[in-house]
């Protein structure tokens, strides 16, 4: 039973990745994704590296003349910018020296849309 306690991810650790992925993100996936990858910063690449592949693999911006202009441009690199986020700040999994504090602060900008026609 000690191995399966180890393998799931823990409540600190649910709250971090929903917290890097949006509440909306399935924990079913996320407790199988851990169970492959073993750290929740894998995960959490893993799972914006896909929707990063999601928004490429579509066009960035559609227009059609005098209705609408959709552009996602804005959506990959916010992204982007998150995936660079993850990779700095300290997971919650991460090894720590028995010196160091446990604390860490992520910070995000949000940035107004601008709406062309």
């Amino acid at each position: 039973m000690e191995k399966e306690d180890e393998d799931l991810v823990d409540e600190f650790q649910r709250s971090w990745l929903l917290a890097q992925l949006g509440p909306d993100t399935d924990p079913a996936d996320l407790e199988r994704r851990f169970f492959r990858l073993r750290s929740v910063r894998a995960v959490t690449l893993e799972v914006l590296g896909e929707r990063r592949a999601k928004l490429l693999a579509d066009p960035l911006k559609v227009t059609v003349d005098g209705v609408v202009t959709m552009d996602m441009q804005e959506n990959l690199r916010g992204i982007e910018r998150q995936i660079e986020v993850v990779r700095q700040v300290p997971a919650p999994d991460d090894p720590q020296d028995e010196g160091e504090a446990s604390e860490a602060l992520a910070a995000t900008w949000l940035v107004p849309t601008r709406r062309y026609r």
